[in-house]
């Protein structure tokens, strides 16, 4: 059942906001008009679609009236498909509900840092975390996204020991957030002469963007150390030092910058690497203090989680953690993620939406 009390509250609650928005002193505040609109904006859809219920309730009601007092048949048999179609609809309208009242989670709107390492294998490895890359970049291509690498460690053959790149645009965390993990590819290397498959692996992790109040770092508990940027793979050899690498003493986390050619450039984003790296292990530590139960109700996200694997041969990509396969790995590696990601959204809302409704 749905909490309907509380969805009229919301309803209610949205026509105020229309009402203030109408009104005159509201008009002439471009801040409060700013304030309100968001908040319109974030209740419409949840209004929206409790309208839609409702407006089904008193369909089958009607349906339900005729069944009761109609003695045409023909107008019966209409009424019962009817009615069968409503039921369902309703059932589904009632699922995309307490999807809707499920608590926001507060950094879906934020930008990430995308940062790819490669793991077991060696240089196939670095090859694969490029290939990673280069499919995060493509999907960001189609989302409309901005990417822009902030740090890289390129190999001789192209790949990536390691890369950070900043993803900017609409919901980038919301759509990415469940790419963290121990991604494993399966196939034959361009280093194996043999032609036998190697399975190699290389780490995802999608970091939200910490605003400056979220995360105090203070001066003291930093080293900065300037130096010469190599560039990525060479190039755009810079002849000052102007790469910077930024040491958080109390944790031991180190970042560095290489991308702008300003050194005050580049020590400004290696700040805000820092800051959501940060972020992160607070929150790592948050869901560490949770009970086992419950992370296994709702997934850690922990990055030594194998979660997926791309098997060249069998054009295979299959995530363990909801047990799909598709046979569409070329696809998939040019940036068509968005099956595989809406997959695991539904299946992580339907745990959330299991756990709330056990702990009533």
């Amino acid at each position: 059942m749905i909490p309907v009390e509380k969805l009229k509250e919301i309803e209610k609650k949205f026509e105020e906001i229309n009402r203030k928005l109408e009104s005159p002193e509201v008009f002439s505040d471009p801040e409060k008009i700013a304030i309100l609109s968001k908040e319109r904006k974030e209740l419409e859809p949840l209004v929206e679609k409790f309208r839609e219920y409702q407006n089904l309730i008193k369909e089958l009601k009607e349906c339900e009236f005729i069944l009761d007092n109609e003695s045409n048949e023909e107008l019966i048999d209409l009424a019962k498909e009817e009615k069968k179609y409503l039921e369902e609809r309703i059932e589904e309208v009632e699922r995309e509900l307490k999807i809707l009242l499920l608590p926001k989670d507060p950094n879906d709107e934020k930008n990430v840092f995308l940062e790819i390492r490669a793991a077991a294998g060696g240089e196939e490895a670095a090859l694969f975390a490029a290939d990673l890359f280069r499919m995060y970049a493509k999907y960001a291509e189609k989302k409309g996204w901005k990417v822009e690498i902030v740090d890289a460690n390129v190999t001789g053959l192209g790949g990536f020991k390691e890369v950070v790149a900043l993803i900017e645009g609409e919901r980038v965390y919301s759509r990415l957030k469940y790419e963290s993990g121990v991604h494993r590819v399966q196939r034959i290397p361009v280093t194996e002469s043999g032609g036998r498959i190697h399975t190699s692996t290389a780490t995802v992790a999608i970091l939200p963007e910490a605003e400056d109040y979220e995360i105090e770092i203070r001066e003291e508990d930093l080293k900065i150390e300037t130096f010469r940027a190599s560039g990525h793979g060479g190039q755009h050899v810079n002849v000052t030092d102007s790469a910077v690498r930024i040491t958080h003493i109390p944790t031991g986390i180190v970042v560095q910058c290489q991308d702008e050619r300003s050194q005050h450039k580049n020590k400004e984003k290696a700040l805000r690497i820092l800051r959501a790296r940060l972020k992160d292990m607070m929150e790592r530590k948050k869901q560490e203090e949770l009970s086992q139960e419950r992370r296994k109700q709702i997934g850690t996200g922990e990055r030594s989680e194998k979660i997926r694997t791309y098997n060249f041969p069998q054009n295979r990509v299959t995530d363990h953690r909801i047990g799909l396969t598709l046979y569409k790995l070329e696809d998939i590696l040019e940036g068509d993620l968005d099956e595989l990601i809406d997959a695991l959204t539904t299946y992580y809302q339907a745990e959330k939406i299991k756990s709330m409704e056990e702990k009533k």
